[in-house]
């Protein structure tokens, strides 16, 4: 997803009409579900979408400098808020002790700032790295320098590598390869001559014209252009597609590192891996061999020299951002033509954003001391364990699914771990030295600390206490190695949590979120990792085979979906993230049902129970975006766009068809017999 009752009732469940006045000095309550945003002149069971957020779709534009606003946006801005707001504190007061988090948040944020600095070096910081690369001679040397762009957080040429989990061993860390190597969002952007992918490849070009042109290669820029654009078309078109990648035993492949280095030749893995900081293992994984296999015959077929402009393109692409603003107005002008935004964001929040996700366990102490109520974490903890026992009741009523494989889900569920707020265990970047007038040393410092972090872990056991996203962070997610449940402080908060809504609102919300990510576990890639989070096939052939073709209901649903009028949703990209709102949703109305509220029928606002449930979740998706970026998400994003996501779980549940009356003749109206149930 785009992240606790001491027993289950919250605040009594039942929240009266607020009046439009304020007596004796109290606020009056706020109005969770307000008709003001709804279209009341649409029926729900036409576009339930427009009658849940027809009128705050009309009266909300999206700002320049976004390419979407809903409820997740507004959220995540108000967080950033919060953010610039610390670091700009925190940087006003300079000589905290060195090494520590005041010290290196605020000195990090005053060099990320000082502009004057930053537009006096120009490309400077660069100068070097593109000498080194001028000074290739050999194949070998191509290699090497591949290797030094990794391991100094320079980029990542060809391929990606990273230290992690061994997928049918989680416990411990191992060496992992995976296909790369393009810049584009995705292969199709080379692979496609559509108008659209056409207007994007020009535009690519004409961002790497403007880079080399910067640093004094206009003469050759165009031609650079054409050999960079050739390269990475040539390694989109051996990598797999996004659906295939959804395969999780498809990108497992386990070989020695002699095997490795058999297959490819010009890669001596046996001394890259010493180089990589990586040495002494035996054995790595390699996502997609025959992808490296064609990368080493790419290697050898290709001239050093177009090499070169290769490996320079990825210090230019990947440090753009960091230099004078000509720069960064080169990379935010590519931007905007594949995401449709019009101005770019304040630097304040870039930088916000890029500390946040460089130096975030320092960050987020900051941020989490004066913005997250520990009484939240309580909720959750307790929230989660109800609806934990939900889900392991709805498992039991499976009724396609054998006693066998329900024994092993129930295991499963069972053994899910939770991670609530922030970690217990916060890093501590020991080494990390950030310095207040060095914004690209500092950056090449961060950057190399993590990557010499990631390879230390190597054939460690892994850290299961460890989050994986930042305090601020409005998402949450499940890890199908760890098997287990992560919501960051960022997304409980409202519209998601509000201690003063009632118990419909938060279900609705939060609890619809909390199912989703348990339903991860579960979805077409969830339940090939069994209760340890290893790589295990715990399905009878039986079960596996009716849960397909429950599965293929819901891709058959989405296809029919078009954005922009003509684009087609891809159901098998996006099935992950269907099925976990068609669970999420079901696991929390049925623990609503549960609730004090959830039995009675009294109505708030003039809504009964249920329908505040359902048009709680409908309003946590409201939102727009624009062509560009919805035209985009279409090719990468494995979520649906928010309007689907708003009804077309609910078609499937026959709560909401008798909470709003959708009745045959509807435009959503889905027979009994059609209505998908998969948990």
């Amino acid at each position: 997803m785009k992240p606790r009752i001491i027993h289950l009732i919250l605040a009594g469940g039942v929240c009266l009409a607020a009046s439009a006045f304020v007596i004796d000095n109290v606020k009056p309550k706020p109005k969770f579900i307000d008709r003001a945003n709804m279209d009341l002149s649409v029926k729900p069971g036409d576009d339930f979408w427009e009658y849940a957020n027809g009128g705050w779709l009309k009266t909300h534009s999206i700002p320049g400098n976004k390419t979407s606003w809903g409820a997740f946006n507004i959220l995540a801005q108000q967080n950033v808020d919060h953010v610039v707001a610390i670091l700009k504190e925190t940087s006003k007061t300079p000589g905290q002790p060195k090494g520590s988090v005041k010290q290196r948040v605020g000195d990090m944020y005053a060099s990320a700032m000082d502009s004057v600095a930053i537009e006096k070096l120009g490309y400077t910081p660069i100068k070097a790295d593109l000498a080194r690369i001028d000074r290739i001679k050999t194949t070998d040397d191509v290699v090497a320098e591949i290797t030094y762009e990794r391991t100094h957080a320079l980029g990542s040429p060809l391929f990606a590598f990273g230290v992690g989990p061994d997928s049918k061993h989680p416990e411990v860390n191992i060496a992992n390869f995976y296909q790369g190597g393009t810049s584009l969002p995705d292969r199709d952007y080379y692979l496609k001559d559509d108008a659209r992918s056409k207007k994007i490849q020009n535009a690519y070009k004409q961002y790497i014209i403007n880079l080399f042109s910067l640093v004094g290669e206009a003469n050759d820029a165009s031609k650079y252009a054409d050999v960079i654009f050739g390269i990475e078309s040539k390694l989109a078109k051996a990598q797999l597609s996004r659906v295939e990648l959804r395969d999780p035993n498809k990108s497992y492949h386990k070989l020695s590192v002699i095997d490795f280095k058999k297959s490819t030749p010009h890669f001596n893995w046996v001394k890259l891996m010493v180089d990589m900081k990586a040495p002494g293992q035996d054995s790595v994984i390699v996502g997609q061999p025959d992808f490296f296999k064609f990368e080493d015959d790419l290697v050898g077929s290709t001239l050093v020299d177009d090499w070169k402009v290769y490996l320079k393109w990825q210090i230019l692409k990947n440090s753009a951002n960091e230099l004078s603003s000509p720069f960064v107005k080169a990379s935010f002008d590519f931007t905007s033509t594949l995401t449709g935004q019009k101005v770019q964001s304040p630097r304040s929040e870039r930088m916000a954003a890029q500390i946040d996700g460089s130096m975030g366990d320092l960050l987020g102490q900051l941020y989490v001391a004066k913005y997250f109520k520990p009484a939240a974490k309580i909720y959750m903890i307790n929230l989660v364990n109800n609806l934990k026992s939900v889900f392991a009741d709805r498992i039991k009523r499976v009724e396609w699914m054998s006693d066998e494989t329900k024994a092993r889900a129930l295991k499963k569920l069972a053994a899910f771990s939770v991670k609530i707020g922030y970690t217990d265990n916060w890093e501590e970047y020991k080494g990390l030295v950030i310095v207040r007038n060095d914004f690209e040393g500092n950056l090449r410092r961060i950057g190399e600390w993590h990557y010499n972090y990631n390879v230390s872990q190597l054939g460690k056991p892994v850290d299961k206490k460890k989050f994986n996203m930042t305090p601020p962070t409005v998402n949450a997610n499940y890890s199908p190695n760890k098997n287990e449940i992560t919501f960051p402080a960022g997304i409980l908060q409202p519209p998601f949590f509000d201690f003063a809504a009632d118990d419909a609102v938060n279900y609705g919300g939060i609890g619809a979120v909390i199912g989703h990510e348990m339903t991860h576990g579960f979805d077409d890639q969830g339940r090939q990792f069994d209760a340890d989070g290893s790589l295990h096939d715990w399905w009878t052939k039986s079960d596996a085979d009716k849960f397909k073709g429950r599965a293929d209901k819901v891709v058959d649903q989405f296809n029919a979906y078009t954005v922009n009028d003509t684009l087609h949703l891809n159901g098998r990209l996006t099935l992950g993230e269907n099925l976990a709102d068609l669970g999420g949703v079901n696991i929390a109305y049925e623990a609503f049902k549960k609730t004090k509220q959830g039995k009675g029928n009294i109505k708030i606002d003039g809504f009964t129970p249920d329908q505040r449930f359902f048009l709680s979740f409908a309003q946590i998706w409201r939102g727009m975006v624009r062509p560009e970026a919805a035209g985009q998400a279409v090719l990468v994003d494995p979520h649906s766009p928010g309007r689907y996501r708003a009804y077309a779980a609910l078609t499937n549940i026959d709560a909401w068809y008798k909470a709003f009356n959708v009745k045959p003749g509807d435009k959503l109206y889905k027979k009994p017999e059609d209505r998908t149930k998969v948990w």
